[in-house]
């Protein structure tokens, strides 16, 4: 099923890219840099799926104990984090064009590059963890704790009168998505990375039981080497 979903958002995702460079027209005000919009939004949605994933699986474990549910968390944490990458290196690169600067305070800027550094934290706490099980509960409530900067950046938004444009509706004479072809290689785009978002996790989450039941046959071998011994 995974390679089906990742055939189809990959297919999907290219798709979507060709019309947004070649068919869409460009939006009013704006320079041709515009267009990584088509990449840099869709890639947002995918990074907050992961992100609600994570916290969903992360309050199961806590509840359960679930060694599935972790090992979800682990894999959405990673992908999340790529995504949420890619929405900053496209921001900056978006920004270097509209605004002459690489990076600027924007609120929802920098909330984002916070998001990003907190589930950047559990990947590395994870990682650097190793097998320790004490590492699972304080990973677990960090990735639930980091969710609430999505609506944080959403509240920023509205209530803080920032650099970023508007994506999805008009502000200050912009013209938003108004063409449909816009509308297509945008909601396309999003849906085509989301299936691909949903592909990593799924591959990542067997990679990740296939390591944890690797380690355990590991340890119960060294066990028994060293009664042997």
């Amino acid at each position: 099923m995974e390679l089906w979903l990742g055939a189809i958002g990959c297919a999907g995702l290219v798709g979507a890219l060709y019309v947004a460079l070649l068919v869409a027209p460009a939006a009013v005000g704006e320079s041709v840099a515009q267009r990584i919009l088509y990449l840099h939004a869709p890639s947002a949605f995918a990074a907050y799926g992961c992100i609600f994933v994570v916290a969903i699986a992360s309050a199961v474990y806590l509840w359960k104990r679930s060694e599935a549910a972790d090992r979800v968390a682990v894999a959405a944490a990673e992908v999340g984090v790529l995504m949420c990458t890619l929405v900053l290196v496209t921001g900056s690169i978006w920004g270097r064009a509209r605004w002459g600067a690489w990076w600027t305070p924007d609120p929802r800027l920098t909330l984002t590059l916070i998001l990003w550094a907190i589930y950047l934290s559990y990947v590395l706490l994870r990682a650097f963890g190793g097998d320790d099980e004490e590492i699972a509960p304080y990973a677990a409530v960090l990735g639930i704790f980091g969710v609430l900067a999505i609506p944080a950046i959403r509240v920023s938004a509205r209530l803080m009168k920032g650099m970023h444009p508007s994506v999805l509706a008009p502000r200050e004479g912009g013209s938003g998505l108004a063409d449909p072809s816009m509308k297509l290689a945008f909601w396309g785009g999003t849906v085509a990375m989301v299936l691909v978002a949903v592909t990593l996790v799924l591959l990542r989450t067997r990679l990740e039981r296939a390591e944890r039941e690797t380690n355990a046959l590991r340890r119960l071998a060294d066990a028994a080497e060293g009664v042997g011994g």
